[in-house]
Order: structure tokens, then sequence, then C-alpha cells
């Protein structure tokens, strides 16, 4: 019998499972420090104790991604080792601020299974929950993703879709302890607009671009312990549909967020992931761009420190963003197919202060 783990093909999973995953992780300022130095990232209450505490937190947390990024790599051995593509997300919350030395650990629950027409993959659906040391929640989401099939002869299970809600409601934010925007320093945080400044329709071009390298998408996708094959093995990728091995789309995600500093400098805490799409795959010498749009204002009672926004986020490749590309022909009309440059459609709300 081997003791090399395969990982779990599509018909391995039901609904109901929970995946306990393998490899606790405690996480420093030098996990901090090598994010930074992979996406640039600027948000002020992630860079600064000094900022941090002024906002009323005992000290710089870590970024949000990274804290996310690490709970979903714990979830690749048992859920995406023999992916195709990872599909989408939902409903994610951010939980209580991660700080190095937290000790960070995450389990799944599979709430759906669907197998595909062709019969060779399915779609899996999982809710993945991570946790610090005291079991305080720090993120919670749900993704989808194809899975190949072991046995394409194997009975397909029961369809099972889970109902995803549209967006996490301004009630089931968590709200850090302590967290205050009173002495908010736009100098230091490197933008004078605040959430008051934003209108519901408003269309950012970020206007920076990042190309994707080799080495680093591949070294931050080992960062968060992610074992996914298709990031890594270029001797198998080189047989496959691409030919290339393809980046890990939270590398977008990170890349997108870090680009949209310039014009979201105030939008310093993510509190929620509403939805998300990889439109299409990314590789390496690919140059992300991004643009983003104001979907929906919230104010919080009895909080006029701080609100919350809601945007889309939209990364394209090789194609700068002052057009806007989303889906069908011209800009943001909401319908038809993506445009072709358009890698990764992020729905997401953050915490900004109030004028």
């Amino acid at each position: 019998m081997s003791k090399a783990d395969t990982g779990n093909f599509f018909e391995d999973f039901q609904p109901g499972q929970v995946l306990r995953h393998a490899t606790p992780r405690s996480l420093t300022a030098g996990d901090q420090a090598l994010y930074t130095a992979l996406y640039g990232s600027r948000f002020a209450l992630q860079s600064s104790d000094v900022f941090a505490r002024q906002s009323g937190l005992p000290r710089a947390p870590l970024d949000d991604l990274l804290v996310f990024h690490v709970v979903f790599g714990k979830t690749v051995p048992d859920v995406s080792l023999n992916a195709v593509a990872n599909l989408g997300y939902a409903a994610g919350r951010f939980g209580v601020p991660v700080y190095p030395g937290d000790t960070l650990s995450a389990e799944s629950e599979v709430i759906g299974v669907k197998e595909n027409s062709n019969g060779k993959t399915g779609v899996v659906y999982v809710r993945t929950r991570g946790v610090n040391q005291e079991g305080a929640l720090v993120a919670d989401y749900i993704r989808w993703v194809m899975v190949r099939k072991k046995d394409p002869a194997s009975a397909a299970p029961e369809p099972v879709v889970p109902d995803l809600p549209g967006a996490v409601a301004a009630e089931e934010l968590t709200i850090p302890d302590g967290l205050d925007f009173s002495a908010f320093d736009p100098v230091a945080a490197g933008s004078p607009h605040r959430w008051d400044d934003y209108q519901v329709g408003e269309k950012i071009d970020h206007g920076d671009a990042m190309t994707i390298e080799e080495a680093e998408h591949q070294l931050a996708t080992r960062l968060y312990q992610n074992t996914a094959r298709v990031h890594f093995n270029q001797h198998a990728e080189g047989k496959g549909r691409f030919g290339r091995r393809i980046v890990y789309g939270g590398h977008v995600i990170s890349l997108a967020r870090a680009l949209s500093f310039n014009g979201l400098g105030a939008a310093v805490k993510l509190a929620a992931i509403n939805a998300g799409t990889h439109a299409a795959p990314s590789f390496a010498g690919d140059t992300i761009y991004a643009w983003s749009e104001v979907l929906e204002k919230t104010a919080l009672p009895g909080r006029s420190d701080l609100a919350v926004l809601r945007l889309r986020t939209v990364a394209a490749k090789d194609h700068a963003c002052g057009d806007f590309p989303f889906k069908g022909t011209e800009g943001s009309d909401g319908g038809g197919r993506y445009h072709p440059a358009v890698v990764l459609d992020l729905d997401y709300s953050v915490l900004m202060p109030r004028a």
C-alpha cells in the first residue's frame, strides 16, 4: 500500500463530509515582509505599528489576504490537489486580526457536489473555516472547484448545489475590537479620500500595472504551502492544455488589491469577499492592470468613524484599464461574456474612515 497521498478525486467527496486540514502554521513578521516584497502592498494599517495603534489596534496586523492565502493553502491537499480549476468564491468573512506569532489552522465542510456533463470531472463546493490558536475565527469562505474523477466510469453522486448569498450583510461583518478611525491620518494613509467621497457607480482606473514573474508566483504559492501541481510542475503542465504552469488565482487577487491602492488608499481593512470569479487563467509574463467600481455604501449603526464600502475590482492581463474592461463589448454593462483580457472579477467589502 502506497504511503504517498494522491489527494481526493471527485468521487471521494460527499456532502456533509468534514476535512480537517494538516499543518498548523505560525505566522511571523517575516511572512508579512515577504508578502510585501511580492506585491508591494502599501496599505498603512498593515504597514505601520504606529498607524495601527492610532487606529485602536495593539500593532500592525498581518495583511488580510496573506491570512486568506495561508488558510486556503491548507485546503489544497484535501480539496484541490486534483483540480482542473478553482472556479469562484462566495460568503467570505474576515474575523479577528492576525498578528505575528499567531498560529492558524483550518477545516472544510463539503456542502455540494455536481458532476460535469463530460463525466470526467465534477464541481465540489466547500466551506472553509480558518481559526487562530485560541479557536477564534480569522477567515470563513465558500469556494467551488472543478476536480478530476479518478474513474470516469464511476457513478455520479446525487447533485447538491448550495444556495450562495450575493453578498455578506453588513451586520455579519466582524469589526475588530478597538478599531477606531476617529484619528485616521490621511497623509500617512496616502489618500485624502474617505468613505463619504465615493459614489455608487463610480469607477476608478488604478493606472499602475505589474508583470507576473515565474519565480515570484511560485515563491508566493509556496509561501502559502499551496501544493497544487498546476502551479509548479512544468514537466507535466508542458504536456497539458496550456503547455505551461498556471498562476495561483490568489496571486492575481493580491496583485489587484495592491494596485487598487492608487485610488483606494484609505480602504485599509478587508471585511468580506462577497463573490469572486477567476475569469481566465494567468501565466508568467502577463502584465496585470486593475480597475474598481463602487457597488454599495453602508453606514454602520452607532459608528461615525468608519463605514463599509462594497467594491468590484476587475483585473485584466496585458490590457490597460482606462476603458474599464468587464463584460459585453464595452465597459461594465453587466451582461455577456467577460472581455478576453479579464482574469479576475472580485466583489468585496472594506472598512473605511468617514469624514
